[in-house]
C-alpha cells in the first residue's frame, strides 16, 4: 500500500489485509540492505490476527528504491513518525525493528511516546559499531562484504527449511534478497550507506531514557553480528526506565528465516 509520505508516494506491506487505522498496529522495519519482505511471516500472522500491519521499506530500499536514502537515524525515524501520521493510525502502535531498524523504532520512541505502545528490538546492539574492514570492504568490493555478512548472519548451514526440506536454502535467499536490494539503488554504494548509519548513530542511551513503553529484546544467541553482550547497555537503561523483557532465540542474526516459530512466539509474547 502507497502512502503519501513528504510529498513522496511510500510503500508499506500490510499483511494481506487491507489496511484498517482503527485496529492495533504493528509496525515492523528491516535492517541494512533489507526490505519489507524479510518480515513476511510476522506481518501475515498479525494481519490475520486483529492487527493491521505496517511493514516498511525505508528510503532507498525496496520498492521504495527512488527515493534518496536517509542520512541517519534521526533522519529515519522522523520519516517513519511522518509515515505512521500518514496511515492514519487511531491509537499508539508497536514498533518491531531489527538491526539498522532497531536504532530506527529506538529513535522513533524516544521522539514520538505517545504514539508507541510496544518497543521491540529485534538482533539489536549499542553501539552498533562496524568493523573498520568490512566498512572498507563494504566501499570497495560490496559483493564480497555482502557474502561475508550473509556467512556471520546464521548460526548453522543447516537450519530449516534448507534442513530436511530440499529445494530451500536460507542462505542463498539472503544473498539473493541483499544483492537486489544493492544493485536496486545506483545512487549510492546501498550497503555502505546502511552500515556507516549504524555505526555512526551516538543517541541511543539518550533515546532509551525518553522512552515510556515497555521494551522487549529478540535476542539470537549465536548472532555474530550483534552479538547479545552487545545489547547489554540498552537494556540496562531502558530497565531503568519502563518494563523491560529479553527473549533469547537458538539462532544468528538472521533470526527471522532461521528460527520463524521461535520469533513468532516471542512476537506474540511481546504484544500480548
Amino acid at each position: 500500500m502507497l502512502f503519501n509520505v513528504h510529498e513522496q508516494p511510500s510503500y508499506a506491506y500490510t499483511g494481506g489485509k487491507p489496511f484498517d487505522p482503527t485496529l492495533p498496529c504493528v509496525v515492523f522495519i528491516h535492517g541494512a540492505l533489507n526490505d519489507h519482505s524479510v518480515w513476511t511471516l510476522l506481518a501475515r500472522w498479525c494481519a490475520h490476527h486483529g492487527h493491521a500491519v505496517l511493514a516498511v521499506d525505508l528510503p532507498g530500499h525496496g520498492r521504495n528504491r527512488a527515493q534518496a536514502p536517509l542520512a541517519d537515524v534521526p533522519a529515519m525515524a522522523e520519516w517513519l513518525l511522518a509515515l505512521m501520521q500518514a496511515a492514519g493510525l487511531s491509537r499508539p502502535a508497536a514498533l518491531v525493528g531489527h538491526s539498522m531498524g532497531s536504532l530506527i523504532a529506538l529513535e522513533a520512541a524516544a521522539r514520538a511516546p505517545e504514539q508507541v505502545s510496544r518497543l521491540v528490538l529485534v538482533g539489536t546492539a549499542y553501539p552498533m559499531k562496524v568493523s573498520p574492514a568490512l566498512l572498507e570492504t563494504a566501499r570497495t568490493a560490496p559483493e564480497q562484504a555482502i557474502a561475508m555478512v550473509n556467512t556471520f548472519s546464521f548460526a548453522t548451514w543447516a537450519s530449516k527449511p534448507g534442513y530436511p526440506g530440499p529445494g530451500s536454502w536460507l542462505q542463498g535467499a539472503e544473498l539473493a534478497l541483499k544483492s537486489r536490494i544493492q544493485n536496486g539503488q545506483t545512487a549510492l554504494n546501498l550497503f555502505e550507506h546502511d552500515f556507516r548509519v549504524c555505526d555512526s548513530y551516538a543517541g541511543g542511551l539518550e533515546a532509551a531514557a525518553r522512552v515510556r513503553c515497555p521494551a522487549h529484546f529478540i535476542l539470537g544467541e549465536q548472532d555474530q553480528m550483534t552479538a547479545p553482550k552487545q545489547a547489554q547497555a540498552l537494556i540496562e537503561a531502558l530497565k531503568t526506565q519502563v518494563p523491560t523483557a529479553v527473549h533469547t532465540l537458538p539462532a544468528g542474526h538472521s533470526m527471522m528465516a532461521e528460527a520463524p516459530d521461535a520469533m513468532l512466539a516471542a512476537l506474540r509474547q511481546a504484544l500480548r
